[in-house]
């Protein structure tokens, strides 16, 4: 049996048979860029690098003013602070007038919030994030143990204000300087992503921050050395070169919980050398490094994120965990008791 076709008819057959394919084709095409496009933004959708430039005088001027209005309507975190002093002066904090702080300080204490007043700044997020990835756990609030009453029965203090401590412990004296950048040659060229505090041989090193150990052991560059991650994994220290034949406290092993201002180890002289146990260090000296983490791709490798120290631990300088050495156990341990809410 044959079916008669109109010419019309024809052409429209064709037509559909011609576009259907073409718009399947586009339509994969479209899908395909706009997935790759997604997969790229989610690729992109952490930070890759902060310069962190705040000065010793940021940091005291904006801690002193979140402590202080703690509590009140007017209450802003040092962190929104300094990430609204960074969007005003592009990260530069060498000409910073305390004047420009309390100029914010005053719109917020006549009403405004730190929402409002940072809404159309573009880079405000960003360092408001970047900030917090290095700072968000310094100041809070934290109980302490007052023994002034009952040395036996001591009570716990609670206190909002810096909790996280100077790694050098109790009044054992160190010098340091602004070293980051500066070039290694052992092993390879590099440049140093630490800081270094110079001190004597055993001097007590102190967690700046409550954690996990993520590592403790030899490494030929740092010697003996330490590696604990923070609670919310943002932040990686790395304390080095600690002493022969005894570098570190009981409480150091992988995977252990650490308090901010536990006595973790000694400072020392050991690495440079493939063989373990090694001084090879020309001064005693703690290297002690922080590195950021967005995303765990950065953890190790060409990605890692390491931030100049110097004024943070100029800072830390304020907040000195006491300690003393326990005969019995021939360590150093802290004399008063820490606990936060981050430790739960």
């Amino acid at each position: 049996m044959f079916v008669t076709v109109s010419r019309k008819s024809l052409i429209l057959m064709l037509g559909i048979a011609i576009l259907v394919p073409v718009m399947i084709a586009f339509l994969y095409i479209s899908y395909s860029v706009t997935d790759a496009s997604n997969s790229a933004q989610t690729e992109q959708d952490f930070i890759k690098w902060v310069d962190f430039n705040v000065s010793y005088e940021a940091l005291c001027d904006t801690m002193d003013a979140d402590i202080a209005s703690y509590g009140t309507d007017s209450h802003c975190t040092w962190i929104n602070m300094l990430a609204y002093l960074a969007t005003q002066n592009g990260n530069n904090f060498s000409g910073y007038k305390k004047k420009d702080l309390d100029a914010l300080i005053q719109q917020l204490e006549n009403g405004e919030s730190i929402e409002n007043l940072t809404q159309n700044m573009k880079y405000y997020p960003y360092y408001q994030e970047a900030f917090s990835a290095v700072l968000s756990e310094y100041i809070g609030e934290y109980y302490v143990q007052n023994c002034d009453e009952d040395p036996d029965e001591p009570s716990w203090e609670r206190r909002y204000g810096l909790k996280a401590f100077c790694p050098i412990g109790g009044d054992f004296s160190f010098e340091h300087y602004k070293d980051f950048g500066n070039s290694r040659t052992y092993g390879y060229s590099r440049r140093h992503t630490g800081h270094d505090l110079f001190g004597s041989i055993g001097t007590p090193v102190t967690a700046i921050e409550s954690g996990i150990v993520e590592c403790a052991g030899w490494n030929q560059y740092g010697g003996w050395r330490i590696g604990i991650r923070s609670f919310d994994k943002k932040r990686y220290y790395y304390y080095a070169h600690l002493r022969k034949d005894h570098p570190y406290t009981p409480v150091i092993e992988e995977g252990a919980t650490v308090k901010a201002g536990d006595v973790i180890g000694y400072l020392g002289m050991t690495g440079y050398s493939t063989k373990e146990n090694v001084n090879n260090i020309n001064v005693p000296h703690l290297h002690m490094g922080i590195q950021l983490i967005f995303d765990e791709s950065q953890k190790d490798g060409n990605s890692e994120i390491w931030i100049d120290s110097y004024n943070i631990v100029r800072l830390l300088q304020k907040n000195r965990c006491e300690v003393y050495k326990n005969e019995e156990k021939g360590e150093y341990v802290r004399r008063y008791d820490f606990y936060e809410e981050s430790l739960k």
